[in-house]
């Protein structure tokens, strides 16, 4: 592969890879030229790592379509009434999403899955099927190199993962821009039609669910972005918004977006720091004014304290205001969880804004419209 990238050579290396030929459509491609003419110039490119990211998307893009294509009748299966959480960046929807998929009533997307979609696990084989056993063991070998990694993303083969990793497949995800530089992408993502991304999703989760159905708990702070779209495809969909002090969720934002930078090429402390608060800003903003349009009442709000502080009784409020049972089953499995995964667990993620160009002086008035409508526990930095 060149070191520069080039949207032909990597669909026809995944059509190659696969044998398969249809995308299901083109509406991945804008996205991808945009994404990769930032890359390119940023100097990512050269990076294996994400060249192997592309390629799986294009692959997994190519196997869900042919997957569909034989089994057209998953198309007409609802998914109905699911759950999303979302969030300012780093407010807790990663533990939410993990208390979540403890309920055995529920189904999150596992991470194995989501990367290796095709064929489709069954609900008996979510957490034993090869693919997941092979993908636990790299895990342990992983973190055993690189312990530190625990601090910023608690995460498993067979814990729930984000929706970022299926919208990759359409090239609309912010997951792709904070691999480096990307501007462009990152501005075009934020104006452009999210339909055909949404779309997709729904595609892919009927694709999961055909030997392994169930209510989806699903999880993607950047939902924040685009809830009108989200409603136009997932009409009964359940809506829960994460809360936490602005001021540490940039600084641990930064930190994470940091890595992610880091995995491709050199870090631009001060660039981070402003997409990192810009992005933050954008997505408390965008939210209010979604309630601003359909009410308060059509979103749950969860405040990352009170899972801190109680974390059951919080779940237990979360499913009132849900509307579901929430069952001795649900409440083991949650507890069997906290109880697996100790808050430090590997090392505490420190957050740092001036190492990112910021202060408090400077993001806190980012946030003045969330702060003075909301009640959030304040942290400190």
């Amino acid at each position: 592969m060149s070191q520069t990238l080039v949207a032909d050579e990597l669909i026809a290396q995944a059509q190659s890879a696969t044998g398969l030929e249809d995308f299901g459509g083109n509406s991945y491609r804008e996205g991808l030229d945009i994404l990769l003419g930032d890359y390119n110039a940023n100097g990512a490119s050269a990076n294996e790592r994400l060249q192997g990211s592309l390629m799986m998307s294009l692959c997994n893009r190519l196997k869900t379509t042919d997957y569909l294509n034989q089994n057209p009748e998953l198309l007409q299966r609802p998914v109905e009434k699911p759950v999303f959480v979302f969030g300012v960046p780093r407010t807790g929807t990663t533990l939410l999403s993990n208390l979540l998929a403890t309920d055995p009533a529920r189904r999150s997307p596992l991470t194995w899955e989501i990367d290796d979609p095709v064929p489709p696990a069954t609900s008996a084989t979510l957490t034993t099927d090869p693919r997941a056993v092979a993908r636990l063991e790299m895990e342990k070998k992983m973190l055993a190199a690189m312990p530190e990694m625990g601090k910023y993303y608690r995460s498993s083969a067979i814990y729930p993962n984000e929706d970022v990793y299926i919208m990759a497949h359409d090239f609309k995800t912010l997951m792709w821009e904070s691999r480096g530089k990307c501007p462009n992408y990152r501005d075009w993502l934020l104006s452009t039609d999210m339909t055909s991304a949404y779309e997709y999703h729904k595609k892919y989760l009927q694709v999961l669910q055909h030997h392994a159905p169930g209510v989806w708990n699903l999880k993607m702070p950047s939902h924040s972005l685009f809830l009108e779209t989200l409603l136009k495809v997932y009409p009964d969909a359940r809506l829960v918004l994460t809360h936490r002090d602005p001021l540490t969720a940039t600084g641990s934002f930064c930190g994470i977006i940091s890595q992610g930078h880091g995995s491709v090429g050199p870090v631009d402390a001060e660039y981070i720091g402003q997409n990192c608060l810009y992005q933050a800003a954008e997505h408390a903003n965008r939210v209010m004014d979604f309630r601003d349009q359909h009410g308060e009442d059509r979103v749950i709000d969860v405040h990352y304290a009170d899972l801190m502080n109680d974390p059951i009784s919080a779940m237990r409020k979360l499913y009132t205001s849900l509307g579901d049972d929430f069952t001795t089953e649900a409440e083991a499995g949650m507890q069997s969880w906290l109880d697996d995964n100790p808050q430090n667990k590997f090392g505490k993620h420190e957050y740092n804004l001036e190492k990112f160009g910021l202060s408090v002086d400077t993001v806190k008035p980012a946030f003045e419209r969330y702060l003075s409508r909301y009640e959030v526990e304040p942290e400190g930095v």
